[in-house]
């Protein structure tokens, strides 16, 4: 008796602590979701956004990020309230998600190429992003996105009987990872993304500084101002390529320590998932002159 209500005091704080950090995220995600939705309505309510590569690039984004946030947010909730999931619904949630996690650095990336040509090359921009070849550059990001879990659910579909798909577990991705070799494929495949996206990202980088220092008046400032897009994109995809070791960690911790591996959980969710997609609206929604003078206009609307 007296071990037993030891026990219940000291679960008592821990719910307390889980249902105030749970509606702390729930907050969060609600007032980004907000935003996002925001951004996204002004996007289509101007036409001149829809013709211009970087604000379709920047809409594509938006979309990956508010789904990539409510999938999360629903994986996350799943987690801390062990609700068990039958294996076949995770396999589809977690494929989805991979490929959101994938997506978001790949356009980012993307866009640091457009950004690139309109300052470096300014006269060819006009040919060069045409209707047809947005959507090639979207195709790409979302098979390129693909390739990482499409291969590890080949694998769990050749290696596992049917009765896996009805069983009920805690939904995680890790449980598609059903051969050693599979979590080694994937962190190579991780690190070859990341090494493609720093190599681009500091080839448009250097170009871009080198067309500032050669720029004059107007061009000078326009060209500061891709360059200091430049630098928020890098930043930005740094925490997303966190995002990509996170899962390795938390899976060792996991086998220490379940309350470690909660609170690391928590805090990878608000620093590498959370953070990363609150700078797109920064970026774009609030630092570009022409959107942001719309976003005004219908965020007060119209007053």
């Amino acid at each position: 008796s007296n071990i037993s209500s030891n026990a219940e005091m000291q679960m008592k704080p821990r719910v307390t602590e889980l249902s105030v950090r749970m509606a702390a995220v729930q907050v969060l995600v609600g007032i980004f979701l907000y935003v996002n939705c925001l951004l996204i309505f002004t996007f289509f309510r101007k036409e001149a956004f829809r013709r211009d590569t970087r604000y379709v690039l920047f809409a594509h984004v938006l979309f990956a990020d508010s789904f990539m946030l409510v999938l999360t947010d629903l994986a996350l909730l799943l987690t801390y309230f062990y609700i068990l999931v039958p294996s076949g619904a995770c396999i589809v949630l977690c494929m989805i998600m991979e490929i959101l996690t994938y997506c978001t650095p790949l356009t980012l990336t993307a866009m640091c190429l457009e950004r690139y040509v309109a300052i470096c090359m300014p006269l060819r921009h006009a040919d060069i992003s045409t209707t047809r070849r947005r959507l090639t550059s979207m195709l790409i990001i979302w098979a390129l996105s693909s390739v990482p879990p499409c291969i590890d659910l080949i694998v769990l579909l050749a290696s596992e009987p049917p009765h896996f798909y009805t069983e009920k577990n805690i939904c995680r991705y890790e449980m598609m990872l059903r051969k050693q070799w599979q979590s080694y494929l994937r962190s190579t495949l991780s690190q070859f993304y990341f090494l493609v996206i720093a190599i681009i990202i500091v080839f448009t980088y250097i170009n871009i500084m080198a067309a500032a220092a050669a720029a004059s008046g107007n061009n000078k400032s326009s060209t500061k101002r891709a360059q200091n897009t430049i630098i928020l994109h890098t930043f930005q995809l740094l925490l997303c390529l966190m995002q990509l070791v996170c899962p390795f960690i938390e899976m060792a911790v996991m086998e220490i320590h379940i309350e470690v591996f909660l609170n690391l959980s928590y805090f990878d969710f608000l620093a590498f998932i959370l953070a990363p997609r609150c700078l797109s609206p920064l970026v774009y929604g609030l630092r570009d002159e022409k959107f942001f003078l719309v976003l005004k206009y219908y965020a007060v609307c119209g007053l």
